[in-house]
């Protein structure tokens, strides 16, 4: 919630909220609340909802199809779809690949891949991490060697998100092997439907489908491809980071799952008899993650307002992604602990398709287990939260 909003953001609010009234499609929402797995269409089909609006893309220029949103708008925007049980967009290709192409692309590259980006046409994903690169994401070793008017690919990404559900992958590839590591990496835009490229997929802990090993074997990619100088990718991941770290930039999300969680702790879970928010520890725990929430929400607030055209975002980012996902694991941990033994067994059909007979428990409690383990992952992706301490040792304090 921001902190003074003005009428207009007011105003702005409502609107929003009408809309996502009106045009959520219940059996969507419904996947949401009850922590059932999303098909692409059902992504796709919200993607759609939101183009014909003009909402898409929040983050961008009016000029490119952005809808000319204030900073505080864009929050606003960003909190009530959490609120609300509004799917997240596949954002490869919104949050990330748009951004650095509208920064860094060629005017046929704007032309080209932005259009497709805003109507779903195109639909990306991101090929960074490698294996036996752990979080040192410059020692990669796919390689990209420079074929007349092609690069050709060859090498493999892993735990390369929806990469089912994409057409098209922004890679980090290595250009040059002279020299040093940071200065031989390359941008490239490729088409995962080329010959060559494999998918195949890597099923996380909580049973489902969302991450891929990916392999290239002489994939053969335009060189119009290649976005900004060859070997200057380094600096366009680093600014690609920047937005990933901040992901949706709200706690709409963790706000409706501390919501959920008092209203388990007062009704539906019970200590000795009693309300389960009676007893005073667990009291105690909730009230840690309400004020951890208000600290994150706090410190994001604080870094937007300072964001401008001509200063963006910087190791705030990186404080921000550190204790964003620390209140997400605490608060998954906290409805596992408040849903007691409803939470132990889940059923895996359910969790993709919905229960065809009475749940056991609350429905909702179907989704508990496979949330808290699917969010172990939070503190890992983007960086570790290990590697984002260092981040902010060096830039900030010098050391």
């Amino acid at each position: 919630m921001l902190v003074d909003p003005s009428a207009e953001d007011v105003a702005f609010r409502d609107e929003v909220r009408a809309f996502l009234r009106e045009r959520l499609p219940p059996d969507i929402k419904a996947r949401v609340d009850n922590g059932v797995a999303l098909r692409r269409d059902d992504i796709m089909r919200w993607h759609r909802i939101l183009y014909e609006r003009g909402w898409v893309a929040p983050n961008w220029p009016v000029e490119w199809g952005g809808p000319g949103w204030t900073i505080g708008q864009k929050y606003i925007w960003d909190e009530e779809q959490g609120l609300a049980g509004a799917p997240r967009l596949i954002s490869f290709g919104i949050n990330m690949c748009g951004p650095v192409l509208i920064h860094y692309g060629t005017e046929a590259q704007k032309r080209h891949f932005l259009p497709r980006i805003l109507s779903g046409e195109d639909v990306w994903c991101q090929g960074y991490s490698e294996p036996e690169s752990g979080s040192d994401l410059a020692s990669l070793k796919t390689r990209a060697d420079r074929d007349g008017d092609l690069w050709v690919v060859n090498g493999t990404k892993l735990w390369t998100t929806m990469a089912h559900f994409a057409n098209k992958v922004f890679l980090l590839v290595r250009t040059s092997q002279e020299a040093k590591k940071q200065e031989g990496i390359s941008f490239l835009l490729a088409d995962l439907d080329a010959p060559g490229v494999t998918i195949r997929p890597i099923h996380l802990i909580d049973g489902l489908h969302e991450t891929n090993q990916v392999f290239y074997d002489n994939v053969r990619v335009p060189a119009e491809n290649l976005v900004g100088e060859p070997g200057r990718g380094w600096d366009i991941a680093k600014y690609l980071l920047g937005h990933e770290r901040m992901s949706g930039g709200s706690l709409g999300h963790q706000k409706k799952i501390l919501s959920h969680l008092r209203r388990i702790a007062a009704t539906d879970a019970t200590s000795e008899g009693r309300p389960l928010i009676e007893e005073p520890a667990f009291r105690a725990k909730l009230a840690r993650a309400e004020l951890e929430l208000k600290a994150v929400e706090a410190l994001m607030l604080r870094a937007l307002g300072g964001v401008s055209a001509e200063r963006q975002l910087g190791v705030e980012a990186n404080m921000i992604k550190i204790r964003g996902t620390e209140l997400h694991q605490l608060l998954t941990e906290l409805r596992m602990e408040a849903l007691g033994y409803y939470a132990e067994p889940y059923v895996l059909s359910a969790l993709t398709e919905g229960w065809n007979e009475p749940p056991i428990g609350p429905e909702y409690a179907n989704g508990a287990t496979p949330a808290y383990l699917h969010f172990r992952k939070v503190s890992i992706y983007s960086g570790s939260n290990e590697i984002q301490h260092n981040i902010i040792a060096k830039a900030a304090l010098g050391l």
